[in-house]
This record gives structure tokens, C-alpha cells and sequence, in this order.
């Protein structure tokens, strides 16, 4: 079954689908204005991710592009996935990310043996959804991955996958302000990098 994307948490495919929260930063600090809800449904083909993002002020490229990959989507906001299949060997995993915008980037993250050009040039064929509400000062993005992707077995029900969930936010690097950026980490990472496998938790596909 294919999904339509909608970014809608309304949508009767999101609307009864569980949800999870992340309102700490890496070291498991409360960020009560940035709490973010985060959905996740399955099928046979994909795996879906919506993101609820409450919001203060959003940083975003003044040139976005929607039809091509956006390498270095991490220093705007952004909503990430970390996804990982291999338990025996944690430092291997694909990394999701989408904007407010519709922008994405998807990176192959091999942390002992890294790939050229850090891994974006790898492409899992996932799509994107974005929207932002600016009267009510949220926006909400939507991921599609191909389970196919990120796992070498097919999607049933038990399947486990190693994830963290990350939302970044504030002003660019370029700006001079990097120190004023905000991280939710779903998992604490306990450092500053988000390529901590080791923090990532479990998520079990279930009907």
C-alpha cells in the first residue's frame, strides 16, 4: 500500500497512529518550548515518520529546492531520522532529514569506514512532505523511506530497527550565532554529536 504524503497529523492515516515525544536536548535537558511530537506507521514497502514541530522563529535557506538533494540540510532546521538494521555492527546506518521547506538529504553512515562526500551521495529514493502553519507557529514534515532501504529483510510485524530522532534548530553556522542553536535529541547522546549509535533506541514494527 502506498501512502499519501499530507504532513497531517488529522489525516486518517496519522490520526490514530501513536506518538512519541521529544522535549530534551543530547544531555537529557528539558526543552519545553521546542517539544515535538513524532508518529511512525508501516507498510509492507515504507516506513513513515511525521513530525510536529512547535516553533519560535524558523531558520530557513533562502533558496530552497524541493526536486534536488540539499547536502549540508543539517545546518538549517531541520527533523532527523537515524535509522540502523545492523546489531552487530551499530556504527552503520542511514541518516533522514527533511525541512519546513520540503527539502531533504539522505546520507549512508559508515562511522569506521566513511563514505566520500560523507555519504550523501547515496540515494534511498524516499520522499518528503512539508508544510508550515504560521498562524500557528508549527510546521510538520513527513518522511517516506523504502523499507528495502534500511532493512535487508522484508517489513513484519517484531522487526526491530536501531533509531534516533533529532530536530535541529536556530541560525546557520555562517551566521556566527551557531552557539544559539537548539538540539532535541529523542535519545540523549550525552556529547554534542548526534552520531552516537550507541544512544540510539528500538523501534518495533507492530500492526
Amino acid at each position: 500500500m502506498d501512502v499519501e504524503l499530507t504532513a497531517d497529523p488529522a489525516s486518517a492515516f496519522w490520526k490514530d497512529a501513536p506518538v512519541t515525544i521529544a522535549a530534551n536536548d543530547r544531555w537529557n535537558r528539558p526543552l519545553p518550548d521546542h517539544r515535538t511530537e513524532i508518529r511512525s506507521r508501516w507498510t509492507d514497502d515504507n516506513l513513515y515518520l511525521l513530525f510536529v514541530c512547535p516553533y519560535e522563529q524558523l531558520h530557513l535557506r533562502p533558496d530552497p529546492s524541493t526536486t534536488t538533494e540539499t547536502n549540508k540540510l543539517w545546518e538549517w532546521d531541520v527533523a532527523e531520522a537515524f535509522i540502523g538494521a545492523d546489531f552487530d555492527n551499530i556504527r552503520r546506518y542511514k541518516e533522514f532529514q527533511v525541512s519546513p521547506q520540503g527539502e531533504w538529504v539522505d546520507l549512508d553512515i559508515d562511522l569506521d569506514q566513511p563514505k566520500p562526500e560523507g555519504g550523501w551521495l547515496w540515494s534511498s529514493g524516499f520522499q518528503v512532505k512539508a508544510r508550515i502553519d504560521h498562524e500557528e507557529k508549527v510546521w510538520y514534515g513527513e518522511m517516506r523511506i523504502p523499507i528495502e532501504s534500511i532493512d535487508s529483510r522484508a517489513a513484519a510485524p517484531g522487526n526491530e530497527l536501531r533509531i534516533n530522532v533529532y530536530r535541529i534548530q536556530g541560525p546557520p553556522k555562517e551566521a556566527g550565532e551557531s552557539k544559539t542553536r537548539t538540539v532535541l535529541s529523542w535519545q540523549p547522546t550525552y556529547n554534542r554529536s548526534n552520531h552516537t549509535p550507541e544512544s540510539f533506541g528500538t523501534l518495533r514494527l507492530e500492526r
